[in-house]
């Protein structure tokens, strides 16, 4: 396999997007983890974030099933940099805290399309 900038600059020759994002996969770190006295301060610092555009997308995850939730969330960052998109999630309180660890990948976005602007927080949409 090639290096990723190798890959990136393959992938915008073939006419690909090539997009750059962060994918933050995020778990309690144990059955004790205060995730709910943490949850008002993680969800203003999402909210700050959105605001700022740093944010495309963030929410919980299911178990394999579907059916059950285990504690465990995705965060999607709009960065310069992995070194960026790592400062955003250490700086999250479920971060800071010792309450969720996380891994941290860089997801590039080749495929699809998409024609949906929301707010989550704003509670706002637009489709063009």
């Amino acid at each position: 396999m090639p290096k990723w900038q190798e890959y990136k600059q393959i992938a915008k020759e073939r006419g690909a997007l090539a997009l750059e994002l962060y994918v933050v996969n995020t778990k309690p770190v144990g059955p004790d983890a205060d995730i709910p006295g943490t949850l008002p301060d993680h969800l203003a610092y999402q909210a700050q974030l959105e605001a700022s555009g740093s944010l495309a997308f963030a929410g919980p995850v299911s178990d394999e099933t579907g059916e059950e939730m285990q504690g465990e969330g995705m965060i999607i960052y709009r960065a310069t940099s992995l070194e960026e998109a790592r400062a955003l999630a250490d700086a999250d309180p479920m971060h800071a805290r010792g309450v969720r660890s996380y891994t941290l990948r860089r997801w590039m976005i080749n495929e699809g399309s998409f024609t949906l602007s929301v707010g989550l927080s704003a509670k706002k949409t637009s489709f063009s």
